[in-house]
């Protein structure tokens, strides 16, 4: 094993994570897992809810994997890939719930266009409260907010929450 080849794993696994998160948030999240869903798509009322035990679920197998790699004597680039996994989970809460939903005190102010597009995605997409008809699942990617816009007009704004203060819906 080189280090090199250890990093490139690492960083590959870092990459294909954005990919399995897409899977599952949309697939899953928005599907069979919306009974924990759900409450992420709700105003919270207090410091949890129950979409939080989805980061408890997805670190098990991060855990293991750097468990198996560290201490049981597996393949040793289980550690790598376990690493992988962390570092992504790390970029997800920092991205996603520290800057955007705000769960961390912070006085971050996005200015690049990057950090703008995939804020406004994010949010695009928690302007529908249910299970289907939402658009940008995925967390470091996503498409431009022009786009997002157009499909959920497309769909006809099926699930688009009512703003702040109307009663007419």
């Amino acid at each position: 094993m080189t280090w090199a080849f250890g990093i490139l794993l690492f960083l590959a696994t870092v990459l294909a994570m954005e990919g399995f998160a897409y899977v599952m948030h949309r697939w899953v999240m928005h599907g069979p897992g919306w009974f924990l869903h759900a409450s992420h798509h709700r105003p919270r009322t207090g410091r949890w809810e129950l979409n939080d035990l989805y980061a408890v679920i997805f670190a098990v197998p991060s855990i293991v994997l750097l468990l198996g790699g560290v201490q049981l004597g597996w393949w040793w680039g289980c550690t790598w890939i376990g690493a992988g996994i962390a570092a992504y989970g790390a970029i997800y809460f920092g991205f996603h719930d520290v800057i955007v939903h705000r769960r961390v005190a912070t006085r971050y102010l996005p200015r690049s266009a990057y950090m703008k597009r995939i804020i406004q995605a994010h949010r695009l997409h928690h302007v529908v409260e249910t299970k289907r008809g939402t658009v940008s699942f995925g967390f470091l990617w996503a498409p431009p907010p022009e786009t997002l816009k157009a499909e959920l007009n497309r769909r006809g704004n099926a699930g688009v929450r009512a703003p702040a203060g109307d009663i007419a819906r």
